[in-house]
């Protein structure tokens, strides 16, 4: 370990009722690609805001070569030769790919910058590093991942010696993706050491020489990537053990015939950027799980069938029919329900009441000139607060001030009311008690029974096998595979969200 550039050791940090690290070690090597894995709430975030000095470090120690060091701002950390560069590039669009190399830093002749020296240093960087840009072009022109690209330029243009890519690829397409990987390798041979934080397995596997794994907070371990088969590294994040694995039986009776015409029947939908094309099939009476890590396209795909992300490609039929949704109303027209994956920033509407969060999607749905008496919002809350004992003070409680438990049952009670044939359920029991999880999986299990066709995504897996009949799989971008029956088990399922060992991504199937 004679080539560690970075070593932090026993780091904790605590947020007010949240250990968010627990005494969790890194080491980077000069030269190396490290990739730092984790599901949601692992700590990846919270390690690299300590070590970047926007959190402070509450316990444990950080060297850099031997040296001791402690960043108390991002300034700090660039200062001791750490530059981070995130997914959302944060520097100025309306400034040229120059001025943004070297802002801050501009080589001046007395009291004024030196353009030429600007434009003959910026391109002689971007040369050496083979970035394909022009000086004098403004940044705000140039593609994402040129964007980053320019990031990383200034980085090591400042003597960086650690360099944290924070989810660079998110927004990419494969051929961007291989040009920074080319570059990543280029400063890896240069002896700068790259911290890659992704959730893309393949990605891994494709550019990466270590790997760290992060789980609740705590450290899993550190291994070399070619000696952690893929399948492991799913289990060491989801915190599984492949030598005792429970096969967790649904308790919903599947009823459905496979051969009826589908409620729901996408063929080749696509989202450029966010999802790639996919078939999917709901039937009525069903319960179809999502499964897949965290940015694997669970929720992207939903939002590309309910039209909150407009697809691009293929065509989409309800009830046999073929259709065209343009926005999410036309969705909810056509008889669909979405329960969004964030309840607070897609859901809830925080300062009006439980009544009128209710209501208003079967208002939309009716239009402003057929507007719902107050009795009739009235008598829709009432029944619904009952049906699914929604805990509140009145129907007219401002929705905020309720658990985020019986925040999720209003928005659910929102689209019931609406009457959906079809219902998206994205992460419908995250963030809530167990009590109220087993009252929303036994409600989704009753839905099914009612005829209704239902989507259904989590995290958890034990969640998803109580509850779905059928599950796709999802991995980066892709739809991968489909498991039923027999199939339906947490080792094949982790098998097929791992997939090859070979590399490749494999076609939307």
């Amino acid at each position: 370990m004679e080539d560690v550039i970075l070593e932090m050791k026993n780091i904790s940090k605590t947020f007010p009722g949240v250990k968010a690290l627990s005494n969790v070690d890194f080491a980077l090597r000069k030269g190396e690609i490290h990739a730092l894995m984790g599901e949601n709430g692992a700590g990846k975030s919270t390690l690299i805001k300590v070590l970047t000095g926007v959190y402070d470090l509450e316990g444990g120690s950080i060297t850099m070569a031997g040296k001791n060091i402690v960043n108390h701002s991002p300034e700090d950390a660039q200062k001791n030769g750490i530059s981070t560069v995130y997914q959302e590039v944060n520097l100025c669009p309306n400034l040229t790919v120059g001025e943004n190399l070297f802002i801050g830093r501009e080589p001046r002749k007395g009291l004024f910058i030196d353009w030429n020296a600007v434009n003959k240093r910026s391109k002689k960087l971007l040369d050496d590093l083979n970035i394909e840009a022009n000086p004098k072009k403004l940044l705000g022109d140039c593609s994402i991942a040129v964007q980053q690209m320019i990031a990383i330029a200034r980085a090591v243009d400042q003597n960086c010696k650690v360099l944290i890519l924070d989810e660079p690829t998110s927004s990419l397409d494969d051929d961007e993706v291989a040009k920074l990987f080319t570059l990543m390798r280029k400063l890896r041979d240069n002896g700068v050491g790259i911290i890659f934080v992704t959730h893309f397995l393949e990605q891994v596997y494709e550019v990466c020489d270590r790997i760290t794994v992060l789980r609740n907070g705590e450290l899993v371990g550190s291994y070399e990537a070619s000696e952690l088969p893929r399948v492991q590294l799913v289990a060491k994040m989801m915190g599984k053990n492949f030598d005792d694995l429970a096969d967790i039986k649904s308790g919903h009776e599947n009823k459905v015939d496979m051969n009826s015409t589908p409620v729901i029947d996408a063929r080749g939908i696509g989202h450029t950027g966010t999802i790639h094309p996919f078939d999917l099939a709901v039937h009525k009476g069903e319960v179809i799980g999502l499964t897949g890590l965290l940015g694997a396209g669970r929720s992207e795909m939903v939002r590309a069938i309910y039209g909150a992300d407009k697809a691009d490609s293929g065509q989409l039929y309800v009830n046999g029919k073929k259709v065209k949704i343009n926005k999410p109303l036309d969705a909810m027209m056509l008889g669909m329900g979405y329960l969004p994956e964030d309840r607070k920033k897609d859901g809830i509407i925080a300062d009006l009441s439980v009544r009128e969060n209710i209501i208003i999607a079967l208002q939309a749905k009716k239009g402003m000139f057929h507007l719902m008496s107050r009795k009739e919002m009235d008598e829709a809350a009432d029944k619904f607060i009952d049906l699914l004992q929604i805990k509140t003070a009145s129907r007219e409680t401002p929705i905020k001030s309720l658990s985020g438990g019986n925040q999720q049952k209003v928005i659910i009670a929102r689209w019931l009311l609406t009457n959906p044939d079809y219902l998206i359920l994205d992460e419908p029991t995250r963030g809530i008690d167990v009590g109220t999880k087993t009252e929303i999986q036994k409600l989704v299990l009753d839905l099914a029974d009612q005829g209704k066709a239902i989507t259904f995504i989590s995290s958890e897996i034990e969640e998803m096998l109580r509850t779905c009949s059928r599950m796709a799989v999802l991995r980066d971008g892709y739809k991968v595979g489909e498991l039923s029956g027999d199939q339906l088990n947490q080792a094949d399922i982790m098998k097929t969200i791992a997939g090859s060992e070979n590399g490749g991504s494999e076609n939307a199937k």
